[in-house]
């Protein structure tokens, strides 16, 4: 039997070394020093060979899934979209902002899909015509586009990006919800797989549509998202769909504080009334809040057109009021339920209450019309402006309290329903009915490009960085001392490459034969992160005994040779 072939550093071209370290370096700048990606604009970037293997390794375990687990078809639609087709499911108007959005030379108007529900659905409808067909698994793996106000982060928030999408078309909203179900555990094998600690939270559906959803959420300090969770029960949510009723707390006779946004269209200043100290009703140490506590997903389910990503709404609203402009409507006033009612009767009226204008500011001579809201958006409750936090008492059980965790979403489920089958036509007539019904549709995601970030981000050491063995560039490096010739290495990685699994070679391993030396081949495969070193150090000669490393798992033992596929495959199981 022929040996697999090695695979040799000296034949992959990834420049490496030669960027000096700058200050605090986070995980997106080790990429850079360690040759995976360039930045070739804000929000988009080159993967050179190192991280094409890591974007390839996610895509194949992920296709892998989609096929053996769910039978999905694979399929690759285009990256240009008609406008008219989205205006067509209504949903142009939501999203456009984020559009990057052209005409061709006949002036017809496309734009770069950030998703793919109307093209899927516009395909399915001309192409599915009979209830037979049903149920239909459809996944691609594909480039996105998506006009960030303020890319950062790297890989974590881009332009450009690479998704895999799966749409799902049922005849019944039973089937459907079973394939909803199939789906979520299928998603938590493929994070189980790649050893990444994800929550699965209920959600948002957002511009999306639909009233159930989950997000696939990694914890990590840059992450954009708040993560809510119980230890003592199940509950684990999304910030913004938390229930963040007040019953634990009451304001004390202490300053209220206001924080001002605006709205989209710089026309309404809202005025977020709160309370600077709570203290629990049962006694207990004061809580103290400043403008970072404001739970702006609640704001925004009273005021929807409200802007967050607005830091200093004063400046807009300067401009809203002057003589010149005077495209100012009204000033709106949310108010905590923790304070007095009758500060939400005192902001009502023709006439801007004193204490809610803003300061430095002259109001306009025509007073605006004014509003104080006090209640949930349905008046089931009164409002909660304030951030959970972390040890507050779980509103599901009666035992947990709750942990909020920082975290980076890589997944998104979404059921669907008929939001995009009823209006672009897909549909059948499924008996006994004897009209035809739009099919059940749903949507899942996974970031591609965002999971090769978020693991570099969540593993990276100040060493370099540290990948998961399964999405790893290459799983184990062989580096050869200068007691070791090109055979001796060699004999090596064909040991490593005899440690197979189930499904074939489980280690990818590589051979460093660069003519660089010893210190600093180990020093660049640290930065790399490769999870497993063996080097073939002094005792090689001797007593062909190597030294394996570890970084992650703190590692550093010397093997006989004959024991080395079972060290390694144990260590490679681990990561």
């Amino acid at each position: 039997m022929i040996p697999p072939a090695v695979a040799r550093l000296s034949r992959v071209w990834f420049p490496s070394g030669g960027i000096a370290v700058s200050g605090v370096e986070d995980a997106h700048a080790k990429l850079i020093r360690a040759g995976f990606l360039r930045q070739s604009n804000a929000g988009m970037f080159h993967m050179l060979p190192l991280g094409h293997r890591v974007q390839d390794k996610v895509e194949r375990l992920v296709a892998g899934h989609m096929e053996e687990l769910l039978a999905a078809s694979r399929v690759s639609l285009s990256s240009i979209s008609a406008e008219s087709l989205w205006e067509k499911s209504g949903r142009l108007d939501s999203v456009a902002s984020e559009l990057f959005r052209f005409s061709d030379r006949r002036d017809v108007p496309y734009l770069l899909a950030p998703t793919h529900e109307e093209e899927i659905t516009s395909l399915t409808a001309r192409s599915v015509k009979s209830y037979k067909e049903l149920p239909l698994r459809l996944y691609q793996i594909t480039r996105k586009y998506r006009d960030e106000f303020r890319p950062r982060h790297g890989l974590l928030r881009g332009r450009e990006f690479i998704m895999k999408d799966l749409y799902t078309f049922d005849s019944s909203i039973d089937s459907a919800l079973e394939t909803y179900n199939d789906v979520r555990s299928v998603y938590s094998r493929i994070f189980s797989d790649m050893k990444l600690p994800v929550l699965s939270a209920n959600a948002s559906s957002g511009d999306m549509g639909g009233d159930l959803s989950h997000e696939y959420h990694l914890p990590m300090p840059l992450g954009e998202d708040r993560v809510i969770s119980c230890n003592s029960c199940n509950y684990v949510v999304n910030e913004e769909v938390a229930n963040t009723a007040i019953s634990e707390e009451a304001a004390v006779d202490s300053p209220f504080e206001i924080w001002r946004g605006i709205t989209k269209d710089r026309t309404k200043l809202v005025n977020v009334w709160y309370p600077k100290w709570t203290r629990p009703r049962d006694g207990g140490e004061l809580r103290e809040y400043t403008d970072q506590d404001i739970n702006l997903s609640e704001v925004k389910s009273i005021v929807p057109d409200l802007d967050t990503a607005v830091e200093d709404a004063l400046p807009f609203w300067s401009t809203a009021i002057a003589a010149e402009t005077r495209t100012a409507t009204e000033i709106i006033n949310v108010v905590d339920g923790r304070l007095p009612s009758s500060l939400a009767g005192s902001l009502s009226g023709p006439t801007p209450n004193p204490s809610s204008w803003p300061s430095g500011l002259s109001p306009p001579a025509t007073p605006l019309r004014t509003s104080a809201l006090h209640t949930t958006s349905d008046g089931s409750g009164v409002l909660n402006l304030l951030r959970i936090r972390t040890g507050d008492k779980c509103t599901q059980c009666s035992s947990g309290h709750l942990k909020v965790e920082r975290a980076m979403e890589l997944g998104h489920t979404f059921f669907l329903g008929t939001r995009y089958s009823k209006p672009l036509g897909a549909m059948a007539t499924i008996p006994p009915a004897t009209q035809p019904s739009p099919f059940q549709m749903g949507c899942y995601g996974i970031g591609i490009s965002r999971i090769m970030g978020a693991a570099a981000e969540l593993l990276a050491d100040k060493t370099g960085l540290n990948w998961p063995a399964a999405i790893a560039p290459y799983s184990c490096v062989v580096i050869p001392g200068k007691d070791a010739d090109d055979s001796d290495a060699m004999q090596v990685c064909h040991q490593i490459n005899s440690i197979s699994g189930p499904e074939g070679r489980v280690v990818d391993v590589v051979l460093d034969d660069r003519s660089k030396s010893l210190p600093w081949k180990l020093s660049d495969a640290d930065l790399i992160g490769f999870p497993v070193i063996v080097l073939l150090g002094r005792e090689w000669r001797e007593a062909k005994r190597v030294e394996v490393q570890c970084r992650r798992l703190g590692v550093k033992q010397s093997v006989e040779i004959a024991d080395l596929p079972g060290v390694v495959g144990k260590l490679h199981a681990s990561l």
